[in-house]
């Protein structure tokens, strides 16, 4: 994004892969960067419509087996993500998501399906569900307080060389190695639903920071922060 530009956000699939309230991603990003003064601009993208490539930050959600094998399959004959990710954009892929973007993840029966390999991850299909609230501390170098969210999914997600977790987990299971999620370059994927940037601005306001190349002004969070430490103290292990 150059000084002078608009902050272009791009929401993929919308009508495939927009569970548990993650559309509230975007307008987290869209409100923190006006708080701001950044102009922006956000485009929906449905699955039958080509992916721009000259967004800022790319965002994709969560959803059941059979859309999120549609969407792999759409996304990989499109090419416009990968192109954009090539070109230097931020990207937040969140649960199936946030599979899709590795080499491979877990089909309706559990069957391997092909991914976008956009980074070096494996998921399948676990033994049971992982429901319920999700904490971790993120990973030291991203500079971000703890994480929380919501999970709901039968996922197992192994890591790759040179891809490292997003947070280390004190409550609920994540990639189901004690890990949750994994960044590499711009690229975040996670289990965190909740939204995700909704209960962590720490890392919608990183993800801004990518795409603005600088670091931004503070912002009044005070009265947030309360009730992050509240909700925090009532989910972590005493």
């Amino acid at each position: 994004m150059q000084s002078d530009s608009v902050l272009r956000l791009v929401w993929i699939y919308p009508d495939l892969l927009s569970t548990y309230g993650d559309q509230g991603n975007v307008l987290v990003l869209e409100q923190r960067a006006r708080r701001r003064g950044i102009a922006v601009e956000t485009v929906h993208v449905r699955s039958a419509d080509p992916v721009p490539e000259g967004g800022d930050i790319y965002l994709i959600g969560g959803g059941e087996d059979r859309p999120q094998i549609l969407a792999a399959e759409r996304l990989r004959r499109d090419g416009g993500l990968q192109r954009a990710l090539a070109r230097g954009a931020s990207l937040l892929a969140v649960c199936a998501g946030y599979q899709i973007m590795g080499t491979t993840f877990g089909g309706e029966e559990g069957q391997p399906v092909e991914g976008l390999g956009l980074i070096d991850i494996s998921s399948g299909r676990g033994t049971g569900r992982a429901v319920g609230e999700l904490a971790g501390e993120a990973d030291s170098v991203l500079g971000i307080p703890t994480l929380t969210g919501f999970e709901n999914h039968m996922g197992v997600t192994r890591l790759g060389p040179g891809v490292r977790p997003l947070a280390r987990t004190t409550v609920g299971t994540g990639n189901g190695d004690g890990t949750e999620g994994c960044h590499i370059g711009k690229i975040v994927g996670t289990y965190l639903h909740g939204p995700a940037l909704a209960r962590n601005p720490g890392l919608a306001d990183l993800l801004l920071t990518w795409a603005v190349g600088a670091q931004l002004p503070p912002i009044d969070d005070t009265w947030f922060e309360r009730l992050r430490r509240e909700r925090l103290a009532a989910v972590l292990p005493h």
